[in-house]
């Protein structure tokens, strides 16, 4: 196992090392950045002194070797337009963020396991069809076009939730967390329902699609027929097999959570990452978009490991192949 680890990481430092380069010269080789952080008015030695400043008039292959070699030591560059480090703007929104992206996870897992595992056990029920129907509007509805609903009845009509902001928040171990004040929850309630909304329909669909599936399995069919109550089928044997693929889809769609939370978070105003990368994109703040997109990698590289690594605490067959597969 700790060979497959390893194998893994060196894997992981070559990925990050190849999206650093496809980012890098993505964002680097779109628009101008002078034209926006420059006044019109300003003299052409103004100009220069600017662009060399920002390091602009070096090509575009020493530019990134400089990044990279400044990347090595944990720099990834200062904002054009805030003149502090990337990585630093990024943290400091990076707990909105998270907790937003786990609040949508959360719920998107206590509704949508029970909901489904209820779906593929009594599939004719009429509260099973009313669940995949109500998945299938899930997926079907535009997340923008929720958030908007959302604000119009709860905010607008009601007048039960704030529309936009974080709240109040409380500092924990030096970070400033919104979930544990009352009026912090009261802001992420929305805001945290929009994002889980179609991770709920998918893993509502997925769970009743494992269930339907182990039920037909001869193990499942010993275990009633040695008289074993239905409660102790399913938890035990139903649902601990379930469980690999959905532990597998929640790892990813964690990852996508977090990255693309942007919809939500400019919808609600929610000062998270997204909403940071939104704000560096209509300014070309170059180096916050690049840093962005790297954080982002190594969260999807560090999700899915994790992942694989429950997998295999799940599946003894999955840590049978690491072992053959390591010598």
């Amino acid at each position: 196992m700790v060979a497959y680890i390893l194998r893994r990481l060196a894997a992981s430092a070559i990925l990050l090392l190849v999206m650093s380069l496809l980012v890098f010269v993505g964002v680097y080789a779109i628009g101008n950045p002078v034209d926006l952080l420059i006044s019109p008015e300003a003299d052409q030695q103004e100009m220069e002194r600017v662009i060399a400043a920002l390091g602009l008039d070096k090509p575009l292959w020493q530019q990134y070797l400089i990044f990279l070699e400044r990347a090595l030591s944990g720099d990834l560059g200062r904002s054009f337009a805030f003149n502090t480090p990337a990585i630093e703007l990024i943290l400091n929104r990076m707990p909105a963020t998270l907790e937003l992206a786990l609040a949508a996870m959360l719920i998107a897992i206590a509704l949508g396991i029970p909901l489904g595992l209820y779906a593929g056990l009594k599939p004719d029920s009429l509260l099973a069809k009313s669940i995949m129907a109500g998945s299938i509007l899930g997926f079907s509805l535009p997340t923008f076009w929720v958030g908007l609903i959302l604000i119009m009845f709860f905010s607008v009509h009601l007048g039960w939730l704030p529309s936009t902001g974080r709240g109040e928040t409380v500092e924990l171990f030096g970070v400033q967390w919104s979930v544990l004040t009352w009026d912090g929850l009261r802001h992420l309630a929305m805001p945290a329902f929009n994002l889980a909304l179609f991770k709920l329909s998918l893993l509502i669909r997925l769970t009743r699609a494992s269930t339907r599936e182990a039920l037909l399995q001869d193990y499942v069919k010993f275990a009633r027929a040695k008289g074993l109550r239905m409660r102790r089928v399913v938890g035990v044997h139903v649902l601990k097999n379930i469980m690999i693929p959905i532990v597998t889809v929640i790892g990813l769609e964690f990852g996508s959570v977090l990255a693309f939370s942007i919809v939500t978070e400019t919808i609600f105003a929610w000062p998270g990452m997204g909403k940071l990368l939104i704000d560096s994109i209509q300014v070309l703040d170059r180096p916050v978009v690049v840093a962005y997109l790297l954080v982002i990698v190594f969260m999807f590289v560090f999700i899915n490991l994790l992942v694989d690594l429950v997998y295999s605490a799940l599946d003894p067959r999955v840590r049978l192949a690491h072992e053959h597969a390591a010598g």
